[in-house]
């Protein structure tokens, strides 16, 4: 994948696949580290060690519809070839959390893309799940979630093309607040 925001789209799906009812997504910049981290945590069904230890390899999938799986493969390559590092954890029936560091100066570092309207696009269109979304640069922060965006639209769906808008811009405006030339 070219973006790393779509790489946290893949993670984030295979979260709901597992049926997961939270999803956390971190995304943290250190200036002084020179270190972007990206951290997608959920409360899905989790992973056996067996699963864990075949998830990077992309002939491996728990898809019955595929007999590949790249996702994974393709964002611990991206981390590693940055000099950084990836890692899994999970537990059966605990969820799972995947992490991915990255030596954000290096010259091999993919793009972080569109990672608002990335992140606005994964509350919007998941009914039922509850996404957070963290995103810190060099101490300051900003956080939004599915609940706290449904509370202030009081009814109004979130999977409507202006809310859908709205969303990503507001999540735009609020990271540029924090960080504005991350991308």
């Amino acid at each position: 994948m070219l973006e790393l925001s779509l790489n946290i789209l893949d993670i984030a799906q295979n979260s709901i696949r597992a049926e997961a009812e939270n999803i956390t997504v971190t995304v943290e910049y250190s200036g002084q580290e020179d270190l972007l981290s990206i951290v997608v945590s959920d409360d899905g069904h989790g992973m056996d060690q067996e699963s864990l230890k075949k998830v990077t390899d992309p002939f491996f999938t728990t898809r019955t519809t595929r007999a590949v799986g790249l996702g994974v493969p393709f964002f611990k390559m991206a981390a590693e070839m940055t000099n950084g590092e990836f890692n899994i954890t999970s537990e059966l029936g605990k969820g799972a959390a995947t992490t991915a560091k990255f030596v954000y100066s290096h010259i091999d570092r993919a793009p972080l893309g569109n990672l608002a309207e990335s992140m606005g696009q994964l509350i919007c269109l998941n009914e039922g799940v509850e996404i957070r979304f963290i995103f810190r640069a060099d101490g300051e922060e900003f956080t939004v979630s599915t609940g706290e965006i449904a509370a202030t639209l009081d009814g109004l769906p979130l999977n409507t093309p202006q809310v859908m808008q709205f969303v990503c811009e507001y999540i735009k405006e609020n990271m540029d607040g924090v960080k504005p030339d991350i991308y």
